[in-house]
């Protein structure tokens, strides 16, 4: 008998099929602990966005802002002046109502909005009755203001608000309207709310 007709032992294919086994786990458990402890060590996370506002990604509400008033059901373009809304307020308000008219047929799907904590000037409160009559009108607290967004100061700021009042990007004064629509159809895109 040559050994080339020797029986093979059992052995060979049954490590072969732990072999493929392991294989298999590991390529269906692998990539989520992978993921997992990207998440938890902060490794490999990519450092570009496609956004150009200041993600707020600590579940912080418009009432945790001191936004006083009822949510909207509607994504809001919110404009905040803890201090008097002065030029740079004024600049935001006009801005926010620009951003939704830019919105086009999704105009629908967000509100404008102008929360203050001081009363505006009369002359003011006239013009924005009769140039923006659809601006949402609210209080803020400054307290509460300060102690949810510390790093803003008294600069009047813009925010994007989701349909159930959570904060999702603020920005300063200074940021263009453009950056702002583009962020704001992409949210729309993505969002099934609103």
């Amino acid at each position: 008998m040559s050994s080339s007709s020797l029986p093979m032992p059992q052995s060979a294919p049954r490590r072969q099929g732990r072999l493929q086994l392991i294989l298999l786990l590991a390529l269906t458990i692998g990539p989520m602990v992978l993921a997992t402890c990207m998440y938890q060590f902060r490794f490999w996370v990519p450092e570009g966005r496609n956004y150009s506002g200041e993600l707020i990604g600590n579940g912080q509400s418009r009432t945790d802002l001191g936004v006083q008033g009822d949510n909207v059901d509607t994504w809001q373009i919110l404009v905040t002046a803890p201090a008097a809304c002065a030029d740079d307020c004024k600049q935001l308000v006009y801005l926010a109502r620009q951003i939704q008219i830019g919105l086009g047929r999704e105009a629908s799907r967000a509100t404008h909005g102008l929360a203050t904590a001081q009363p505006v000037s009369e002359d003011y409160n006239t013009e924005l009755a009769r140039d923006y009559p659809r601006l949402g009108r609210y209080g803020l607290d400054t307290q509460a203001y300060n102690k949810a967004a510390p790093s803003t100061g008294a600069e009047p700021q813009l925010w994007l608000v989701d349909p159930h009042g959570n904060l999702v990007l603020r920005y300063s004064a200074k940021t263009k309207g453009k950056a702002i629509l583009n962020d704001l159809r992409l949210l729309l895109k993505l969002s099934n709310i609103g």
